[in-house]
C-alpha cells in the first residue's frame, strides 16, 4: 500500500480547513469571542506555501 502523495496530502488538507472555516460551529466559536494567535487564514497560507514550493520543486517518482 503506498502512501499517497505531499501534492495530494495538501489538498486534502486545504479542502479540509476550507470546510472548517464555513462550519457553522467554527463560525459560532468566532463569534463568541474566539480569537486564536493563528488562525484559518493563516494555515491556508502555510499551505498555499507548500504547494508553491511542490510545484517548483516536483516530488521525485517512487
Amino acid at each position: 500500500m503506498s502512501s499517497p502523495s505531499l501534492h495530494q496530502l495538501v489538498e486534502q488538507a486545504q479542502t479540509l480547513i476550507s470546510l472548517i472555516a464555513t462550519h457553522p460551529d467554527y463560525r459560532q466559536l468566532l463569534d463568541l469571542g474566539y480569537t486564536p494567535d493563528l488562525n484559518i487564514a493563516d494555515a491556508q497560507t502555510a499551505l498555499a506555501y507548500l504547494q508553491w514550493e511542490l510545484e517548483r520543486n516536483p516530488e521525485p517518482s517512487n
